[in-house]
């Protein structure tokens, strides 16, 4: 890992506060720590929410294109940030819940290390900060429909 990511603020956000660094699956890492945050989030009007699901996007398509340009590598394995973005996609307008938090969490993630078309065409062929997030937009919206299906089916 770079040690950029201890002394470079950009750097230090865009792998998830370290969480990136850890070994094997740091995206899943990255997840677990921005789930942390799903719960004080929830406590949000939607309105609110999505702000800063919008915010967390547009700063993250900025941020990950910039880390991405230092290291000079297209989709650097520790940089997260996209997955704390999809994650907070995940839970807009679910309910509190362990249990949601729990299958929002799988969802996500199996949506992401699998990619389904077109997350896999736009991770393969979709370049710079956007590149890095779009899939893992898609992926949280993705979820996030799910997760408000079952909501709905077992609620």
């Amino acid at each position: 890992m770079p040690l950029s990511v201890w002394s470079n603020p950009w750097h230090n956000l865009a792998f998830g506060f370290g969480s990136g660094t850890l070994p094997k699956a740091p995206g899943t890492w990255g997840s677990l720590l921005a789930l942390a945050f799903v719960p004080l989030w929830q406590t949000l009007p939607g309105w609110a929410y999505g702000l800063l699901i919008v915010a967390s996007m547009l700063f993250g398509i900025w941020l990950c294109g910039k880390v991405a340009q230092d290291l000079g590598v297209h989709d650097h394995e520790g940089i997260v940030w996209d997955e704390f973005a999809g994650i907070w996609i995940t839970f807009w307008l679910v309910p509190a819940g362990w249990h949601w938090l729990l299958l929002g969490f799988v969802v996500f993630r199996v949506l992401d290390i699998v990619k389904p078309w077109p997350l896999s065409w736009i991770d393969r062929n979709v370049t710079g900060g956007l590149g890095i997030m779009l899939d893992d937009i898609l992926a949280g919206f993705a979820a996030c429909g799910l997760v408000h299906l079952a909501v709905l089916t077992f609620g």
